[in-house]
């Protein structure tokens, strides 16, 4: 895979490495069909991801598998109305969803937008207003949740005077679609 994108693969030195070394990205590169579904059709039982947390617990993802997952989880994100050039973002933590929703994205076309767990409700607003974010996938932690609830509550309010946004004008700024990925799309995939 590696001689596709790359223009040499063997160096004889770093001097060698520091002078060769380019990488060649056709023009509609799409890392989801052209890696992991390119993998999953060569070496489909090639281990893709292992992933592992701080309990113990360990899950080895195929190429195979990760394709399955993410071609679910795209579809699954179409039937929402995710679509190409949609800003879409991912507050996962260090979950395997995390992965799998970024592939399913990319196979959209989608932006994934990925965000730290710690973002506030104003954070979460003002991002989703800067970046026309459509829609949120959040994992079910309990302070990320009532983060995600309030921003509907403080989205309304923002605003004084002239500038007062009315709840017709945020439905058409903030373009929120609000679900749980964990819980829907990707339990879809067999992923938790």
């Amino acid at each position: 895979m590696l001689e596709k994108y790359l223009k040499q693969t063997e160096f004889s030195s770093y001097e060698d490495f520091m002078e060769n070394y380019q990488v060649q990205v056709p023009e509609h590169f799409n890392f989801a069909y052209d890696v992991i579904d390119a993998y999953a059709e060569t070496e489909p039982d090639k281990d893709a991801i292992l992933w592992t947390n701080d309990r113990g617990d360990v899950k080895h993802f195929t190429y195979s598998e990760y394709k399955k997952a993410s071609d679910q989880c795209a579809s699954y994100l179409l039937t929402l109305g995710i679509q190409r050039g949609d800003c879409v973002m991912l507050i996962l933590k260090r979950r395997l969803a995390w992965w799998i929703t970024m592939a399913a994205l990319h196979k959209i076309g989608a932006v994934a937008i990925p965000a730290t767990h710690l973002l506030t409700d104003k954070d979460i607003i003002y991002r989703c207003h800067e970046a026309s974010i459509k829609a949120i996938i959040a994992c079910g932690d309990v302070n990320i949740l009532r983060n995600i609830m309030n921003v509907e509550h403080l989205s309304c309010a923002a605003g004084s005077g002239a500038n007062k946004i009315t709840e017709q004008e945020r439905i058409g700024k903030l373009h929120l679609l609000f679900y749980i990925a964990i819980n829907i799309g990707l339990q879809i995939a067999g992923i938790e």
